[in-house]
C-alpha cells in the first residue's frame, strides 16, 4: 500500500500526507499512459512493488477532454502504416515543424516514438481498424501530406483513456479521485527550485475544519491536466476544464507558445467538433435571430457560385481549425469568419441543416452534387456518397456520427444543429525538453498542458504528442531518478509554512465579504475577455484594454475579492484564481507578439484596419471597417516564446524569445550506440 502519515497542522487539523516516488496528476489518456509505462520501466529495474510508489490523482477520472470530447472520427495521427504508402521519421518530422516554432528534438521523438505508442495502444485493446491482413489503413487530415492519420470512431481518446485506466487497474496502480488541485508545495532543494508535493481539496472531506486538504509528496511530479479550456466562453472543450496553469506558473514554470491555439467550428448544445464526415456529407448552413426566427442563408452574398460555396463546406471537413492563410480568394476558412460575424458580431445564432442542401442565393444554381469541384466530388464518388440529402450522405459514410448525438439527446436527421467557431485545443502549453521535463527537475508536464506542438499540427497529432510524452517521462524517470519514496524531509518547516498559509487562504475564501463576485461570475467574466480578445479574430487595442482588465480583476480575486460563499464555493474561488493568472500569462504572450509585428498564423488572424481587406462589403460590427487582417512575419518562426512569472504579487510576467531547438542528426554504429544505451548515456546527451 501507499505509505500514508498525518501532518497536524493545529489542534483541529490533520492533513493526510501520501508519500510516493511519483504523482502523476490528470486521469486522461496521457497521464494513464505515463503511469503504467512508469510501473513497467520500474518493474523492469528491479523495484519491489512499483504500484505502491505511483498515485494517479484527478479531479474526475470520468471529466476532461480525454473522455468527453471527439469528433466525426477523432483522429490519432501517427507514422504511416499503409501499405502503399511509404513514410518515415524524417518525413514526419517536416509535418510536424512545418509552420514554426518547434523544437526539432521533440518533432523527432514523436516521430520516432509514435508507433511504439500506437500498437501499446493496439494492445491495450484500443479498437483501430486493419485489413484482412493486418494493415491499418490510414487516411488525410489537416496538414497531413500522407495518409497517417487512424482512427477508432468518435470516441478514439475515450477508449484510449478506459483501456490504458484498465491496464492501471491490471498492475494495482491507485488513483485518487475527486482531488481539486489547489497548491503546488515547492522548496529549494540542494540549490534547485522542486516541486515536491501536490496539495489538493478532497470534495468528500471539504466540510471538514482542514477543507479536505489531502498532500501527495513525491519524488517526482508529472504534470497531466490538460489544457485550460475554462478561458474561453465559446468553447467546445469540456464544461469545467480548468487545467492547472496558475498553479504552475506560481510554482516556477516556464511556459511556451500561449499565443497558439486551435479553433474551429463546433456544436455548443452538445460540445462536439462538426469536423471530418459532418462537412463531407455538405448540409445546409444557415442563421437565425436569437429566438430561432429570420432564417438567412448568410453565406450565399459571399461565394459567387454555388459549386464554391459547396465545396468549401465540403473542405471544412479536413481544413477543419481555422486557419489565416485559407481566407482569401474564397478558401475555406472564410466560412469561419462568416460565421463569427453572424454569431459574435451580429447576436445572431448558426445552424447545421442535414435534412437540407445548401440553398442558393440570387444569381446562384441550385445545389448539385455533380457540380462540386474535383476534389470534393472525386471523394464522395469514391466512398459512394452520392445520396440525395445531407443525413443520408452522413449515415452512408458515418452512422457513429448521427448516433453521438443522439446519445446525447439531439436528432440531427430531424433538427438542426446550433454551431459557433469554438476554442478546441492549445498547441501551447509548458516548456518541456526532449524527455518531457519541465524547467524544474523532476517535473514532467505531458498531454496538452504540455507545449509541444508550435504553430500548426496536423489533426490528431495531440493524441500521439501525449502518448509519446508520457512514454519518454516515464522512461527518464525510471532509469534517471529510480523508484525511491519521497523524502520526509520534503515537508520541512518552509512547506509547513506554505500549508498553513493555504489554509487560513482558504478560510478567508470561505467568509467572503458582502459586496463582491461569486466565483461562477468572476469565471464568467474571464471567459468573456478571452473569447473577445484571444479567440480567432485578434486586435492589438483590444489586447491592451484586455490585460489592463485582467490585471484588475487578478488583483481582485487574489485578495479574496469573493462574496461569503458556501463551501462548496471555495474550489471555485480557487480556480478563478489561477484561471485569472493564466488569463494575464495569455494576454502578455499575445500583446508581446503583436509589439514584435506578429501577423496572422496558424488558427487566428490578428485584424487591422490596414491589413489585407477581406471583402469591402464584409464589415467588423466591432470595429466598424471591413474585416482586414496582417499577413504572418515568418521571420517569427525561428522563435518560441517563453514566459514565467516572475513576480506574483504584481502578475508580472517575464517573456524570454529562444530559438527552436535543431533536429538531432545522428550517424552512430550500432555497437557504439548499443554501449551508451547500456551505459545510461542516452539520457545524458
Amino acid at each position: 500500500m501507499i505509505p500514508q502519515t498525518q501532518f497536524k497542522l493545529n489542534d483541529k487539523v490533520s492533513i493526510p500526507v501520501y508519500r510516493l516516488n511519483t504523482v502523476v496528476l490528470g486521469a486522461g489518456a496521457a497521464g494513464m499512459n505515463c503511469a503504467v509505462h512508469l510501473c513497467e520501466f520500474l518493474a523492469a529495474r528491479g523495484v519491489a512493488r512499483p504500484q505502491d510508489r505511483i498515485a494517479i490523482v484527478t479531479a474526475g477520472r470520468g471529466l476532461g477532454a480525454s473522455r468527453m470530447s471527439g469528433s466525426d472520427k477523432q483522429t490519432y495521427y501517427k507514422m504511416g502504416t499503409s501499405p502503399a504508402v511509404a513514410d518515415s521519421a524524417l518525413e514526419f518530422i517536416k509535418s510536424l515543424t512545418a509552420a514554426g516554432c518547434m523544437h526539432g528534438d521533440l518533432a523527432l521523438a514523436e516521430g520516432e516514438n509514435s508507433l511504439r505508442e500506437f500498437y501499446h495502444l493496439v494492445q491495450a485493446g484500443v479498437p483501430f481498424p486493419h485489413d484482412p491482413e493486418g494493415a491499418y489503413i490510414g487516411y488525410k487530415t489537416d496538414h497531413d501530406p500522407f495518409e497517417r492519420a487512424t482512427s477508432a470512431g468518435p470516441k478514439t481518446s475515450k477508449f484510449m483513456s478506459e483501456c490504458l485506466e484498465a491496464q492501471a487497474q491490471r498492475y494495482g496502480l491507485r488513483l485518487f479521485d475527486r482531488q481539486e488541485a489547489v497548491h503546488f508545495l515547492t522548496s529549494r532543494h540542494e540549490g534547485q527550485r522542486r516541486i515536491v508535493g501536490i496539495v489538493t481539496i478532497d470534495r468528500r472531506r471539504l466540510k471538514e475544519a482542514g477543507f479536505g486538504l489531502t498532500l501527495f509528496l513525491a519524488q517526482n511530479v508529472v504534470l497531466a491536466a490538460g489544457g485550460p479550456g475554462a478561458l474561453f466562453e465559446v468553447s467546445v472543450y469540456p464544461l469545467g476544464q480548468m487545467g492547472v496553469h496558475g498553479l504552475a506558473f506560481k510554482a516556477g514554470l516556464r511556459a511556451a507558445n500561449m499565443t497558439e491555439w486551435q479553433f474551429g467550428l463546433a456544436s455548443t448544445k452538445f460540445r462536439w467538433n462538426v469536423s471530418g464526415t459532418y462537412m463531407q456529407a455538405v448540409p445546409r448552413i444557415f442563421s437565425t435571430d436569437k429566438r430561432g426566427r429570420d432564417e438567412r442563408d448568410f453565406l450565399t452574398p459571399h461565394f459567387p457560385t454555388m459549386s464554391r460555396m459547396a465545396t468549401d463546406i465540403f473542405l471544412k471537413g479536413y481544413q477543419w481549425p481555422f486557419d489565416a492563410q485559407r481566407v482569401m480568394d474564397y478558401k475555406s476558412s472564410l466560412i469561419d469568419v462568416l460565421v463569427t460575424h453572424e454569431t459574435r458580431g451580429l447576436g445572431r445564432r448558426v445552424y447545421l441543416d442535414f435534412r437540407e442542401n445548401p440553398r442558393p442565393g440570387p444569381n446562384m444554381k441550385p445545389f448539385d452534387l455533380n457540380e462540386l469541384e474535383p476534389e470534393a466530388l472525386t471523394y464522395l464518388q469514391r466512398n459512394g456518397a452520392m445520396q440525395s440529402l445531407p443525413i443520408e450522405r452522413l449515415a452512408h459514410m458515418n452512422q457513429p456520427a448521427i448516433d453521438i448525438y443522439s446519445e446525447h439527446g439531439i436528432d440531427i436527421a430531424r433538427e438542426p444543429l446550433e454551431i459557433d467557431v469554438c476554442a478546441q485545443h492549445h498547441n501551447g502549453g509548458f516548456a518541456v525538453d526532449k524527455w518531457w521535463q519541465s524547467s524544474i527537475p523532476h517535473t514532467f508536464v505531458v498531454g496538452e498542458m504540455a507545449g509541444t506542438h508550435g504553430v500548426k499540427r496536423p489533426g490528431g497529432s495531440a493524441l500521439n504528442s501525449g502518448q509519446v510524452g508520457g512514454l519518454r517521462a516515464a522512461e527518464y524517470i525510471a532509469n534517471v531518478y529510480g523508484g525511491e519514496l519521497a523524502d520526509e524531509k520534503f515537508l520541512g518547516d518552509e512547506q509547513k509554512e506554505q500549508l498553513a498559509a493555504l489554509h487560513d487562504r482558504l478560510g478567508r475564501l470561505n467568509s467572503g465579504q458582502e459586496e463582491g463576485v461569486s466565483p461562477k461570475k468572476a469565471i464568467e467574466s474571464i471567459q468573456r475577455r478571452s473569447t473577445l480578445a484571444a479567440a480567432h479574430l485578434r486586435e492589438r487595442g483590444t489586447v491592451e484594454r484586455a490585460l489592463a482588465e485582467a490585471r484588475e480583476s487578478y488583483a481582485r480575486l487574489s485578495q479574496g475579492g469573493f462574496k461569503r460563499a458556501n463551501r462548496s464555493d471555495i474550489v471555485a474561488a480557487v480556480q478563478a484564481q489561477h484561471l485569472a493568472l493564466t488569463q494575464i500569462a495569455l494576454l502578455e504572450a499575445l500583446l508581446d507578439y503583436m509589439r514584435r509585428d506578429g501577423g496572422s498564423r496558424g488558427s487566428y488572424m490578428v485584424m487591422c484596419g490596414q491589413g489585407t481587406v477581406i471583402k469591402p462589403d464584409l464589415v467588423c460590427p466591432w470595429t466598424q471597417t471591413p474585416y482586414s487582417f496582417i499577413p504572418e512575419n515568418e521571420e517569427l518562426r525561428q522563435s518560441v516564446a517563453e514566459i514565467e512569472l516572475v513576480d506574483a504579487e504584481r502578475s508580472a510576467f517575464r517573456i524570454t524569445q529562444v530559438p527552436p531547438r535543431p533536429i538531432p542528426r545522428r550517424d552512430v554504429p550500432f555497437e557504439k550506440m548499443w554501449g551508451q544505451f547500456r551505459q545510461g548515456r542516452i539520457f545524458q546527451d
